[in-house]
């Protein structure tokens, strides 16, 4: 990690106000951005400076997982995606589920992480009544150092399964805080299991049909539930990682966002074959359609953000098939390198990119001074290269797992450098 401050980017295209301009950014001593410089006539710039990517749903596996990934070696592929925000998932060991392991987890993040971070706190059956008094109300004396409760309505790596309808109605009645779920229906989910696993006779279950098995019918069930409660409350909910066509139509009222990860945008089930279980994760991978529909929500409001759900795991864990392989993928290093190639194939324009990926995740989750480059802001910034290509290999894969299911790609442009309140960490 550079320890020098970088007072002035220069000779840049400087994305701000919805448009490129041409200029110098000067950063100040506090590593908020000092100025912004327009220099117009000067030709097209040769790089970009963006704001820095706030991804909203990541998994650091630390505590407890820390064969997989941790802190620092998941912070470091972030930062060279040009990721300056996470938020980080509770399911961990121990689950972040008590005061204590919260504590404990804010501790390791403030001496292991390059990037800015924030934690999310699970939600079970056993602990709303304590969640809502230190971190869900207006005067909770805790509340900052949460972004928000997360529940898992269909069970996940981790173990957190909570659908116990009654209290989910006290959770979303109670308090004004975000809560992001996990929607998948787990009594459709074994019942798909458990016709597959007979039709299989004791072999493995192939991957391809994983998504069968964690089914749109699964997405959507809990997905309608939660939104009608939601309205039903008032209860500002965030839809994790959204991957079908029919939970898009339900999206719209102003206190339900929706967020589409990477993954789901860039592959669909054809690369089961090619990819097998590096692509398989919880909710699955599923149709072109829902794929390519997933693609129009970036532009037509009904997807808000766009996260990674990064979440790395040994390949050895990945063995198996539907049923065995563990769920779950590494994305977070070259998220912002596969939004852009979206871009260049005209899926959505760069303002939306940086609308999607830094803007509203700040606003959604009251991130002040973050995700636009103004002056004032912080200067949480990422310098990118349009003209220079990115070919993903094991050489530069900075997850500690190793792999990415994009080994093997080219992406048309190369992140040069990020800055992390303005001290430059890549």
């Amino acid at each position: 990690m550079d320890e020098n401050l970088s007072k002035v980017i220069s000779d840049v295209g400087i994305f701000t106000e919805g448009q490129l301009i041409h200029g110098n950014l000067v950063i100040a001593d506090d590593g908020r951005i000092a100025e912004i410089q327009e220099t117009p006539g000067k030709g097209e710039p040769a790089r970009w400076l963006l704001p820095g990517v706030i991804d909203t749903h990541v998994h650091f596996r630390e505590p407890g997982l820390t064969q997989k990934a941790d802190i620092e070696s998941e912070s470091r592929a972030a930062a060279a995606g040009g990721v300056t925000y996470v938020l980080d998932m509770p399911n961990v060991k121990p689950t972040t589920t008590t005061p204590e392991a919260l504590t404990e987890k804010h501790s390791l993040y403030q001496q292991k992480c390059l990037v800015n971070y924030g934690l999310w706190y699970g939600i079970t059956s056993s602990n709303i009544d304590e969640a809502l008094a230190l971190y869900g109300l207006p005067d909770s004396p805790h509340r900052d150092e949460i972004c928000g409760f997360k529940v898992f309505l269909g069970s996940s790596t981790g173990g957190m399964l909570m659908n116990d309808q009654q209290k989910l109605r006290q959770l979303f009645a109670g308090t004004q805080r975000l809560i992001g779920v996990h929607s998948e229906s787990e009594d459709i989910i074994r019942r798909n299991a458990d016709k597959y696993r007979e039709m299989f006779a004791g072999q493995e279950v192939p991957v391809e049909y994983h998504p069968l098995i964690r089914s749109t019918e699964a997405c959507l069930a809990t997905t309608r539930m939660a939104i009608n409660l939601a309205k039903e409350t008032g209860a500002q909910l965030h839809v994790c990682h959204i991957t079908t066509a029919e939970e898009l139509e339900l999206m719209g009222a102003s206190n339900i966002t929706g967020e589409v990860c990477v993954a789901h945008l860039w592959f669909s089930e054809e690369d089961y074959e090619r990819l097998d279980t590096r692509i398989k994760c919880n909710p699955a991978v599923k149709r072109v359609e829902d794929r390519e529909a997933l693609r129009r929500g970036l532009t037509d409001g009904r997807i808000f953000s766009v996260a990674t759900d990064h979440a790395p795991h040994l390949l050895s864990d990945k063995q198996g098939g539907a049923l065995r392989a563990a769920s779950g993928m590494p994305s977070i290093q070259y998220s912002l390198l596969a939004m852009l190639e979206l871009c260049r194939q005209d899926v959505l324009p760069l303002s939306k990119v940086i609308e999607l990926m830094c803007q509203h995740p700040a606003q959604r989750f009251g991130l002040a001074g973050r995700g636009e480059i103004r002056v004032g802001n912080f200067a949480d910034l990422v310098l990118v290269d349009p003209t220079a290509t990115t070919t993903v290999s094991k050489e530069n894969i900075l997850s500690k797992c190793g792999w990415s299911p994009f080994e093997g790609t080219t992406f048309s442009h190369r992140i040069c450098g990020t800055w992390v309140n303005g001290r430059q960490v890549y």
